[in-house]
């Protein structure tokens, strides 16, 4: 059951980032380019947890899920402070 649960998370987090990333192609607010990127990097998270629980779990990803969670995060932040219109 959790594999589902994994899976749908990675899932949404990636339909998400395709459509903020296509609605920034159509309408180029750069709110919306950093939105996307921020959902990529969260996808990655997701990935990461799910490859981290389910496929090797005798290895700790946890670092690497971790940082891929930081930089989405600080892409977005990034986005707000000094991109701001």
């Amino acid at each position: 059951m959790s594999a589902v649960i994994y899976g749908l998370c990675t899932l949404t987090a990636a339909l998400c980032a395709a459509m903020l990333l296509e609605a920034y192609r159509s309408q180029k607010y750069r709110f919306l380019l950093w939105s996307g990127l921020c959902f990529v990097g969260l996808t990655v998270n997701n990935l990461l947890l799910m490859l981290d629980m389910l496929v090797f779990t005798h290895l700790d990803l946890s670092l690497w899920r971790v940082s891929a969670g930081l930089i989405s995060m600080t892409i977005l932040l990034y986005g707000l402070i000094w991109d701001a219109e």
